[in-house]
This record gives structure tokens, C-alpha cells and sequence, in this order.
């Protein structure tokens, strides 16, 4: 015997109502945006964390503030940013080539330059590309003239290295590349301003 059905009956296998009025949708949909922002403000408060890394160094060394660097002995008093530090490496294979870049007019140039520089995009949130470049070089080399590897310095010594290869040059360029790749400056930050511009559209690059 076949059984009609009512022609404006319908199953509730085919229509559940939480689908028929979306609301399982739209909670999903809630939760990825708030996920995303979420996300979005990490790396931004992440981002400025590390762009006041870079500018206190730049500060600091510039006007001595007692803190790395002594009262007195910032670079507009004519004190050196890099003799300090490079004079004193005495591990890995550029220490004597470090020794010799001292105190050099070139170097501390450099060197202030890339912490203002990498610093002022960091806050800002423009230019993380170049920034992460240029704040990694910085970090390597800094990495070498510490030299984790090395378990005794060129005097004997023991070195104290608490790891032969992860130190804190490293986390920091590693977290620089991680902001450009994320376009972290969009989020408090002027990167999508900065990515609006007519050369950076042009060269992908410098954003």
C-alpha cells in the first residue's frame, strides 16, 4: 500500500531548524572573527614589545641613560655604541675581525642606524619586511660575536653559554620575521596606510 505524504510536510533530517535560521552559522562565524582578533592584537602588542626593545637600545646608547649604557658615555657625550661590546668579544671565528670594527666611525653608524630604524617601523607598523632583514643581520652578527657554541672563551674561561645554539639574537629575529609575514602593523599600526602608498603597492617589498 503506498503511503502519501502531506505535499508541505518536511522532514526535520532535511531542514533542522538551527539550520533554517542560521544561528549555528552565524556563532562560527562569531567565534573565527573573534579568533582572528584575537590573533591580530597579539602580534600587535607583540610587534610594539619589540619595536621599545629596539628603540631603548638606540636611547640608551644615545644618551646614556645608566641603564647598558653609563651616564656620561652616550654616543653624544663621543662615546663609542660598538667599542664596548665588540673589543670585548673573545670567542668564535670573527672575533678578530669584530676587535678590528671597534669603536669604527662606519660601524656605530650602522649599528645606530638599524636599532632606530628597525625600531621606528616596529612601532609604527610600516616597512616590517626591510625591518625583519635588517633587524636579522643585526641579530646574526650579534649571535656570532657572542658565540653560543663556544663552551670556553679564547682565554680559557668557561663561557657560560647556556645553549649551543638558541639565545635571545635568535628568538628576536625569528619573532621579526614572524611580524612581517603576519602584516602585523595592520593592528594598531599604520601598515595598511603604509601599504596603500603607491611605491609600496609597487615594490611588495618594502611593505
Amino acid at each position: 500500500m503506498a503511503v502519501h505524504e502531506h505535499p508541505h510536510r518536511t522532514s526535520g533530517f532535511h531542514l533542522p531548524a538551527f539550520r533554517r535560521n542560521g544561528s549555528a552559522s552565524d556563532g562560527a562565524t562569531t567565534a573565527t572573527a573573534a579568533t582572528t582578533t584575537a590573533r591580530a592584537h597579539a602580534f600587535a602588542s607583540l610587534r610594539l614589545v619589540m619595536g621599545f626593545v629596539f628603540l631603548w637600545a638606540f636611547l640608551d646608547k644615545t644618551f646614556g641613560f645608566g641603564y647598558a649604557t653609563p651616564s656620561g658615555k652616550g654616543w653624544i657625550d663621543d662615546g663609542s655604541p660598538t667599542k664596548g661590546f665588540l673589543s670585548s668579544v673573545s670567542a668564535g671565528p670573527m672575533e678578530s675581525t669584530f676587535h678590528d670594527w671597534a669603536g669604527a666611525g662606519w660601524a656605530d653608524w650602522l649599528f645606530m642606524l638599524g636599532l632606530l630604524g628597525v625600531g621606528v617601523a616596529l612601532v609604527a607598523g610600516v616597512a616590517l619586511r626591510p625591518a625583519a632583514v635588517a633587524g636579522s643581520v643585526m641579530m646574526a652578527f650579534m649571535w656570532i660575536a657572542e658565540w653560543p657554541p663556544a663552551k670556553h672563551l679564547s682565554d680559557g674561561t668557561a663561557s657560560m653559554s647556556s645553549n649551543p645554539f638558541a639565545d635571545y639574537h635568535l628568538v628576536y629575529a625569528i619573532v621579526l620575521i614572524a611580524l612581517a609575514v603576519a602584516g602585523a602593523g595592520a593592528t594598531w599600526g599604520l601598515g595598511k596606510v603604509w601599504a596603500a602608498l603607491p611605491v609600496v603597492r609597487d615594490h611588495t617589498w618594502l611593505r
